[in-house]
């Protein structure tokens, strides 16, 4: 979508972050859950930067926690270093957002 943006003369950028994901109706919410993601900005002349998540077709919102922003996924890897040594390595991540209720913002204020 970057690409295509940028191709028709449009100023794009992509955002990194983390998505909050909800349970199906019912059952709990799983720690650990959320997950990795990346979504497009697009800068529009007046209103600035308007993200946009093409892989769930909407426009994002609070469940949407950026990160980083860049030209591309290069600028803003999630993980970069590097590992010296022999053997095997497993990499094992979960990550858990959880959302601050209204009261508690306000008392940040």
């Amino acid at each position: 979508m970057i690409s295509c943006l940028r191709s028709n003369g449009l100023a794009a950028r992509y955002v990194s972050g983390y998505l909050l994901t909800r349970p199906a109706p019912g059952k709990p919410r799983r720690v650990g859950a959320d997950v990795s993601h990346a979504w497009v900005s697009l800068f529009v002349s007046g209103s600035g930067w308007i993200d946009l998540d093409p892989t769930n077709n909407l426009i994002p919102s609070l469940e949407h926690i950026t990160i980083g922003w860049g030209r591309d996924f290069s600028d803003i890897t999630p993980l970069r270093g590097v590992i010296n040594g022999g053997g095997v390595q497993t990499l094992e991540v979960k990550v858990t957002v959880e959302p601050i209720e209204t009261t508690e913002m306000a008392s940040f204020s």
